[in-house]
């Protein structure tokens, strides 16, 4: 049975990939650094291994990808969702707050690649990076994540073209506004009518229909992808160019 390894795996798009590898006929090491919700969004999953660690932690990788090993027997993709949002001016983000949102966002994937890739060369397997439309296109309050996202993206590439010749294949996936839990909490009608009418298709995404991007990418599917940065956004980074007055 093929083994996904998920981080940031106990809520949100983490989860919703996870349930999806599993319909799928994986098994999934389902990672978070948030034991007790790891453990409830786990309960009732079968053929899920939950693994708390913090993937910012250089031990807690090397830990957590020794379990996988021991339990699941091989890792075919990892999914280095795991991330920090941290919103809010310049002048306000504290060199504490950027070091803490880089520590996560892009130590984390940089960690957990470097872990698994004796794994993934065993299994030529899939490594899928979660970034964002914010790593794309530039907007305000987002010093840190959006710097630490285009990040992601730069070193998707650097894997993809280095860990290609052993048939390791490294991708990115840049999620749009999703309808998420935490984001509809803290969206105003006002936010949400403004997203709505900057994206294309209207609407924000779903957790799933991410999930979907990201498993195609890990899956034989897109066996000859890799080094893409894939934005499922609705068409959101189609419209950085042109006032929305003109359109």
């Amino acid at each position: 049975m093929k083994t996904a390894l998920v981080t940031g795996a106990a809520r949100g798009i983490g989860l919703a990939t996870t349930k999806l590898f599993l319909e799928d006929g994986w098994q999934v090491a389902m990672v978070d650094r948030d034991g007790e919700e790891l453990l409830a969004a786990s309960e009732g999953l079968e053929a899920v291994h939950p693994i708390r660690a913090d993937v910012s932690d250089p031990d807690d990788v090397s830990a957590m990808v020794a379990e996988t090993l021991d339990t699941c027997g091989q890792i075919n993709a990892l999914v280095n969702n795991a991330g920090v949002a941290d919103f809010g001016p310049i002048e306000d983000t504290t060199y504490a707050r950027w070091k803490t949102v880089m520590a996560t966002n892009l130590d984390g994937p940089f960690l957990c690649t470097q872990a698994a890739a004796p794994a993934l060369k065993d299994t030529k397997g899939a490594v899928v990076n979660i970034a964002s439309i914010s790593g794309l296109r530039a907007s305000t309050l987002r010093v840190a994540y959006g710097t630490s996202k285009a990040a992601v993206i730069q070193l998707t590439l650097q894997q993809a073209v280095e860990l290609g010749e052993y048939g390791i294949r490294v991708n990115a996936v840049a999620p749009g506004p999703v309808r998420t839990k935490l984001a509809m909490a803290v969206h105003s009608p006002e936010i949400i009518a403004a997203y709505h009418d900057a994206v294309p298709l209207n609407r924000y995404g779903s957790e799933r229909e991410i999930a979907e991007a990201i498993v195609f990418l890990a899956s034989d599917k897109a066996s000859y992808i890799t080094g893409q940065c894939l934005a499922a956004d609705g068409g959101f980074e189609a419209t950085g160019i042109g006032l929305p007055a003109l359109r």
